[in-house]
């Protein structure tokens, strides 16, 4: 049991962020830019987060005796105002003092909702033409599979070219080998095929004694490379793709330099393509996406937002973890959209 005054402190402070959310306008005072406002905020956050007492962090303390006070409210309380409020402070510190790191974890059909939209626009493209996409941060290859199974299962008339892109050989020729174990495996430590149905399972995968090797027909027409996203000179390595997946790893990315890789990846994508990327953070996508001018897909928003439970789990308490929709907020299509249209129109 964690002690009352404990309790007590963490029930204090989510009044306070209720008054704080109710309290703060939503639009600036007169004379003091949106910008000025956020760069406050993000200097208290970051002063907060570098504080040391004899060499230790007293955050870190608050932030893990605070997530096991987090786990054991009730899930109707998590939901309240005050307590998403709590949560955004939390995860805006938690982002300022954790060690990013890349991670090759992934799974196959990891957002189901995202693969449905992806495939209905993957059925809009012209006949005859192939579709090009680009599967970034490709880690050991079951994203690239998971798109090639669902759009060819969906439009078997439809040419479709992949490329798998990954700063890692030896990520890559996992990928390439496309033989995956039944249980964890080793190199994402996560068990791939957990979001997977047994019927699923029949129809992508053969069954070796080695393990699960994906079949002939879903492992054609797909590159492996290796590439560097921050590389400025990206587009012109690799061209200009119809749909370009970029998920789950800029949010291991400093979010300055997340920034830059980001803009370098919308490169990629052909005038009228699509731009697939979440497991990112929140406030760098919405900047980007506002500067370069693209358009939300505002199909399946909500359902996509919650469709990779782990994101969704992890927060406020990790970096990478994905906070809930607010469809009160003025741009809140922008900020939640997974699915972006770059260039002229559909």
């Amino acid at each position: 049991m964690y002690p009352d005054a404990l309790v007590r402190l963490t029930e204090d402070v989510l009044d306070r962020s209720a008054a704080r959310a109710s309290l703060i306008p939503s639009a600036a005072p007169a004379g003091v830019g949106p910008s000025k406002l956020k760069g406050v905020s993000a200097g208290l956050v970051a002063r907060t987060a570098n504080l040391r007492i004899l060499g230790k962090s007293p955050l870190g303390i608050y932030l893990r005796i605070a997530e096991g006070v987090w786990d054991a409210l009730p899930a109707s309380l998590k939901g309240l105002p005050p307590a998403i409020a709590y949560g955004r402070l939390m995860h805006a510190l938690v982002r300022s003092s954790g060690q990013r790191q890349q991670y090759f974890g992934t799974f196959f059909v990891r957002n189901r909702p995202q693969l449905q939209l992806i495939c209905r626009l993957a059925g809009e493209h012209p006949r005859g033409a192939p579709l090009r996409v680009a599967v970034l941060g490709c880690s050991i290859g079951a994203e690239a599979y998971s798109l090639a199974w669902a759009i060819r299962s969906a439009a078997p008339d439809l040419s479709l070219r992949i490329d798998g892109v990954d700063i890692s050989p030896e990520v890559l020729e996992v990928a390439r080998e496309g033989l995956y174990p039944i249980g964890v495996a080793e190199l994402a430590n996560e068990p791939l095929c957990e979001r997977l149905t047994r019927e699923e399972i029949e129809h992508i995968f053969e069954t070796e004694p080695r393990g699960l090797r994906v079949r002939p027909w879903i492992r054609e027409g797909i590159r492996w490379q290796v590439g560097d996203l921050r590389d400025p000179a990206i587009g012109d390595v690799f061209g200009r793709y119809d749909v370009v997946v970029a998920n789950d790893f800029l949010c291991h990315m400093d979010p300055a330099e997340a920034g830059a890789c980001l803009r370098n990846i919308a490169r990629l994508v052909a005038e009228g393509g699509h731009l697939v990327v979440s497991g990112v953070d929140l406030d760098m996508r919405t900047d980007v996406a506002a500067d370069l001018g693209w358009k939300p897909v505002t199909d399946l928003i909500e359902e996509i937002h919650e469709g990779d439970r782990s994101l969704r789990r992890s927060w406020p308490w990790r970096y990478w973890g994905l906070e809930p929709l607010d469809s009160g907020r003025h741009d809140w299509s922008l900020r939640y959209a997974s699915v972006f249209q770059l260039g002229g129109a559909s």
